[in-house]
């Protein structure tokens, strides 16, 4: 039986990470998260994270690609080929919605770097969880905001309209995240129960 690589999606606040956390310790699967799972992670993280550096959108995608080629070569790759499943909170299609759709970085690059970054380590399952952007705001309102919560409507609006574009194209689950947390939990379970876990 071969393990299986779920990642869950969505914009901050979306419920992603709590379901992606729920779901590996309930199947005893690996969580993995990004960016910042790894020691060299961690660095990145601070860097396009903490706003004070200058980025343009090319240069933020190339330092989320590189946490991503490290991140899959150390966590997610070794978990996997030792037959342990992972749960993924973000993967390949955040880069895909946050600087291509958000920053306008060219898809099509945007993909062929994501190629070189994951390998053959695709997603068995990609979960969306979509919500609207006044309950993300409403969910973070009170937190410190980085260099990506600080961004402006327009930009998230973006993120999400990207977000929902590559479900449809990718035929991935999508689930209301605006419901309450037990209706979504009900919800991830059903989609996740047949699983070769």
């Amino acid at each position: 039986m071969s393990p299986v690589l779920v990642a869950f999606e969505g914009v901050d606040a979306s419920g992603k990470s709590t379901q992606a956390r729920r779901i590996a310790e309930r199947h005893q699967a690996l969580f993995a998260f990004e960016p910042g799972d790894t020691e060299f992670g961690v660095e990145l993280r601070r860097w396009v994270l903490d706003g004070e550096t200058v980025m343009n959108g090319p240069t933020e995608a190339l330092v989320m690609l590189a946490d991503r080629a490290h991140h899959v070569a150390q966590v997610v790759g070794p978990a996997l080929r030792a037959g342990r499943s992972v749960v993924a909170d973000r993967y390949v299609a955040s880069t895909l919605a946050y600087q291509g759709y958000g920053r306008g970085v060219d898809l099509a690059a945007l993909r062929a770097a994501n190629d070189l970054a994951v390998g053959p380590y695709r997603p068995t399952l990609t979960i969306l969880l979509d919500v609207d952007l006044g309950v993300a705001n409403e969910r973070r309102s009170g937190q410190s905001r980085d260099r990506f919560e600080g961004e402006d409507s327009a930009f998230f609006a973006r993120v999400r309209e990207g977000y929902l574009a590559l479900a449809a194209e990718g035929g991935w689950a999508l689930i209301d995240g605006s419901a309450g947390e037990a209706q979504v939990a009900r919800e991830v379970d059903e989609l996740v129960a047949d699983l070769a876990w």
